[in-house]
């Protein structure tokens, strides 16, 4: 009877807690993890704040001006005679594409003008200007 007794207590206790713990931060990880793996093309410039700043959910193409003046068409150094012909081509193709106007707020405002102009001479209809929310 004893060797009954010394059996039964050395059964394995199934522990729950201990699995809904790793269950939680397995899924805390993937969520985090999946916030990084979004690509967006484009390239780090200093954006000015805004208040009425958002996110259109369409076809986008990235045109950045750089505080030199440089001019990019998604990642893509253009010259400025040429950015007309690329949208044109690109609107071609795609006739509902959004063009985002990135410019670093240090670039002269002359620049970012003439960016803007070729944009429309080429077409394109859905013109957006890049900005950051301005904290409250």
């Amino acid at each position: 009877m004893k060797l009954h007794n010394l059996r039964a207590s050395n059964q394995p206790e199934f522990m729950i807690i201990p699995m809904i713990d790793i269950i939680f931060f397995l899924l805390v990880f993937f969520m985090m993890s999946t916030l990084y793996m979004v690509d967006q093309h484009t390239l780090p410039v200093n954006l000015p704040k805004t208040a009425a700043a958002q996110q259109d959910i369409a076809v986008n193409i990235a045109i950045t001006v750089l505080e030199n003046g440089t001019v990019l068409y998604d990642q893509e150094e253009l010259p400025l005679a040429l950015l007309a012909k690329r949208v044109h081509a690109e609107l071609a193709g795609q006739p509902e594409a959004a063009f985002i106007l990135r410019a670093d707020k240090g670039t002269d405002y002359e620049k970012v003008i003439s960016v803007l102009d070729e944009i429309k001479l080429a077409g394109a209809q859905k013109i957006s200007l890049a900005g950051e929310p301005k904290a409250r």
